[in-house]
Parts: C-alpha cells; sequence; structure tokens
C-alpha cells in the first residue's frame, strides 16, 4: 500500500497527473486532485536535478494520504554525509526532482485518522528509516530490518530480501519524499516520530533522527568492551560521536584517523582521542602499519568504518567505478583488515550500497577477523534512552554543529561542502517556521562560495 501512496506523494509534490494503478485504486483514487493543487499552499524544498546539481524549488506542499500519515511542519533539517552520495549520483534510482533529506524536527500540523499518541502543535523529531512498526522485526525492536515498508524490487534483487524505505534517498529506498524542506509527510507516523520534550531545543533533538542512534548503534553492535582499543576510519559527526560512545562504553584508547582540520576538530571536543592523521603517514609505511605502532604493533581490538565508501584513491577502484564495475571502493576495508588484532572486530557504518571488488578476503579468515555490517541503525530502539542522554546532560550532540544556515542556502552549501571550499562538520538548517539560535548556539552564519 505504502509504495501507492508513496507515487501519489510524489507526483502530487512535483505537480504531476497520476496515472491510474489498478493494483491499488484507493491510492489512485486519493491522487485524482492533483491538477487542484496548483492553487494550493506551497513550500519550498531541496529537490535533486543532475549529478553536483540541486535546487531549491516550490512546490505543493504535502497533504495526508493514507491514514497513518502525519505532515510535520519542519523547523530544522540537515545534511548527512551520505547525501553527498546522492547529490554525485552516486545512488541507484535517483530521479530529477526528488526531494532530498532524511534528518529533521518540527511540529505536527495534522495527522491521518490511525494516529493515536501524537496530535497536531507536538513537537517532534523523525526517524531517518520508514518502518511500519508492527512486521515482526519491527516487534522485536529491528525497525532497520522491516519488512513492509519498502517494496522496491531492485534494493530486494541487491539484498536478497526487504528493507525499511528512507526518507529522501532515492526509489531504491521507495522514494519517500525527503525532509530538507518546510513540511514532510511521514509514513506510519505512530512507529516513525519521537516527540520532544520542551526541555530539548531542536539544535539538539534534531539528530536523534539519524547521527546519534548511528553512532550509537555501532558502538553497541560492534561490542565495544571495557578496557578495550578502539580505531574509527572517518571523523566526521559519526566518528565524532562513536569516540563519545565508544568512551562510554569503557573504552581505554580510542584513536580517530582523517585529515588534519577535522582531527583538529575533533580533538578540541574530546580532549583524550588519539588521532591519526592519513595525510601525514610518510611515503613508504600506510595507515595500517602507522596505526599498529600506536598500539604496540598488535593492532587494535575495535575498528569502525565510519567513512564515505565511494571515493577512490587508486587508480585501479577509480577506474572500476568509473565503469561501473564496483558501487564502493574497498580500501578503508582492507586497511581496518590489517589494523585490527588477530581475532578482532570490524564494525561497519558507513554506507556500502552494492559491490565492491578486491576485498582481503584470505586475511579475514586467516587471522580470523569478525566483520560486522552495522546495518542501518534500528533508530526507535534506541532514541528514548538516548534523549534522556540529552536531557541528563551525559551527551551533548550540539558538539556536532559547525554551521547553520537557511533551506534557501542549501544549494550552495552542498557544492561548497563537495568541494572543501569550506571545513563542516554537521549543519542546522533553519526554516521560515524554526525558532531562533537557542542560547549557547550558533547563529546564522554566512557560506562563502
Amino acid at each position: 500500500m505504502e509504495t501507492a501512496a508513496n507515487a501519489a506523494d510524489r507526483a502530487l509534490q512535483k505537480g504531476e497527473e497520476l496515472v491510474q494503478d489498478t493494483t491499488n485504486l484507493s491510492e489512485f483514487a486519493s491522487g485524482l486532485e492533483a491538477k487542484a493543487r496548483d492553487r494550493e499552499e506551497k513550500m519550498k524544498a531541496l529537490t535533486w536535478q543532475w549529478p553536483n546539481q540541486v535546487e531549491v524549488v516550490e512546490l505543493p506542499k504535502p497533504r495526508i494520504i493514507e491514514d497513518h500519515d502525519v505532515i510535520v511542519q519542519v523547523t530544522g533539517s540537515t545534511i548527512c554525509g551520505s547525501d553527498f552520495q546522492l547529490y554525485r549520483g552516486r545512488i541507484f534510482q535517483l530521479e530529477k526532482g526528488d526531494i532530498l533529506g532524511h534528518e529533521f524536527c518540527g511540529r505536527v500540523e495534522s495527522t491521518g485518522s490511525a494516529i493515536n499518541s501524537i496530535k497536531p502543535g507536538d513537537r517532534v523529531v523523525g526517524s531517518f528509516q520508514i518502518a511500519c512498526g508492527e512486521c515482526s522485526n519491527c516487534r522485536l525492536k529491528q525497525p532497520s530490518l522491516c519488512d513492509c515498508a519498502d517494496s522496491d524490487e531492485i534494493q530486494r534483487s541487491l539484498y536478497g530480501r526487504r528493507k525499511p524505505g528512507v526518507l529522501g534517498y532515492s526509489h531504491l529506498t521507495s522514494g519517500f519524499v525527503g525532509g530538507q524542506a518546510e513540511y514532510v509527510r511521514m509514513p506510519y507516523g505512530e512507529a516513525n516520530l519521537l516527540k520532544l520534550p520542551d526541555d530539548v531545543i531542536d539544535e539538539k533533538g534534531l539528530y536523534l533522527s539519524d547521527v546519534l542512534c548511528t553512532s550509537y548503534h555501532c558502538v553497541v553492535d560492534t561490542g565495544i568492551t571495557k578496557g578495550s582499543t578502539v580505531a574509527i576510519w572517518g571523523m566526521g559527526p559519526v566518528g565524532l560521536m562513536c569516540a563519545h560512545f565508544a568512551f562510554q562504553k569503557g573504552a581505554s584508547r580510542v584513536i580517530g584517523i582523517d585529515n588534519s582540520w577535522r582531527l583538529g576538530w575533533c580533538k578540541t571536543k574530546i580532549p583524550k582521542l588519539e588521532t591519526l592523521d592519513y595525510a601525514r603517514v610518510p611515503l613508504r609505511s600506510n595507515i595500517s602499519t602507522e596505526l599498529r605502532k600506536m598500539v604496540s604493533g598488535e593492532g587494535v581490538d575495535f575498528a569502525l568504518q565510519c567513512a564515505a565508501t565511494e571515493r577512490a584513491r587508486s587508480m585501479l577502484h577509480k577506474l572500476e567505478m568509473a565503469l561501473r564495475l564496483e558501487d564502493c571502493t574497498s580500501e578503508t576495508l582492507n586497511e581496518m583488515i590489517l589494523s585490527v588484532k588477530k581475532f578482532g572486530t570490524i564494525g561497519i557504518t558507513g554506507v556500502y550500497a552494492g559491490y565492491t571488488n578486491h576485498v582481503n578476503i584470505g586475511a579475514v579468515m586467516q587471522l580470523g577477523i569478525r566483520i560486522i555490517g552495522n546495518s542501518q541503525a534500528p533508530v526507535s530502539k534506541y532514541w528514548k534512552e538516548l534523549l534522556e542522554q540529552i536531557r541528563s546532560g551525559d551527551v551533548d550532540p550540539s558538539i556536532m554543529i559547525s554551521h547553520r544556515i537557511d533551506l534557501d542556502d542549501l544549494p550552495k552549501a552542498y557544492r561548497i561542502f563537495d568541494s572543501k571550499q569550506q571545513d563542516s562538520m554537521k549543519t542546522f538548517v533553519q526554516t521560515r517556521f524554526s525558532n531562533p539560535p537557542a542560547p549557547g548556539t550558533l547563529p546564522v552564519v554566512g557560506l562563502q562560495a
């Protein structure tokens, strides 16, 4: 049912007249008034146009389509590192005009008839993943493995089974309309929205939508133990918060691997973090060798992959990716394999969407390396626990924020941050419905191209 509703929502957003889906007449009926929407309230939203090109456009405001829908007035959203894979056109099944963004918070404007626990006026944060809340995996608190919310056949052929949908992340995940907009239609609202209390500001509550839960899940699912040594590839927002949670779980040493400015940022936020700058590795050495030197030559107990997977370094991988012979590069994964102890453990959280070549599978087998695919974080499993950590001060998500920008500036932000013209960790994207910056948080920062 949700696939047809999703198609209706996308068509309405793009101002298209719906074509009848004979398998779901009720959803066809719900979209018959598409043309009349020209007279209805409009909203601004960021849309994908072509690789490396996004635009803020004016579109019809979403409406209730299914009785489990909730319409949310967005008061905050952000850019995720994985959004740049969409921006560059590296994810399957993107279409011109798709609204991007999978992290948002806001106020409920209206609800479908099946919604009972959420009412208009409530402040909420939305899960980046769309789960039904009713299937066997959802009942086991594993919404990231929901069987019902995404029916895309290409994804099913790639992974052999169904996965949940994801907001604003291509039609590979069912094409749900994204959250870098002034309004969002949230399907299965009871399962995918969390009410925010008054003492949690948007600048903190927003990040329960993805990055906090993703970081916490990476640490918990990989099994970080007290006294262990941990290395993290990629010290962006997820890597930064993984370091925080690794120390919280008792790790004795955490080593962040990235380039200089990110390492400097993270070091100011977590002073006991150790760092390895890949740009300063000696010419005849490599990351794995230098890392093992830091831990008496044995390697680390745990390696966490929090880095981008689509940016190849070697000419071989660049060629194979250009020819579409692989979707992601295995270079970081191979570094991790050679950096952990014998019987060490690797957790993969950075997004792999499809195939990769040249994995050192021999070392995995011979050294007894455990590789854990963390999957997408089961957001609703953790977000109440993490909400209480925010309220108690045990975690402060605002340490990630480097920029506060207007929705209209998103195209410039994508271009500037992707080309590394400015250093960026995590943005807070405000709309016309946002509150002024909370005390102690960043003001709006102009972007210089």
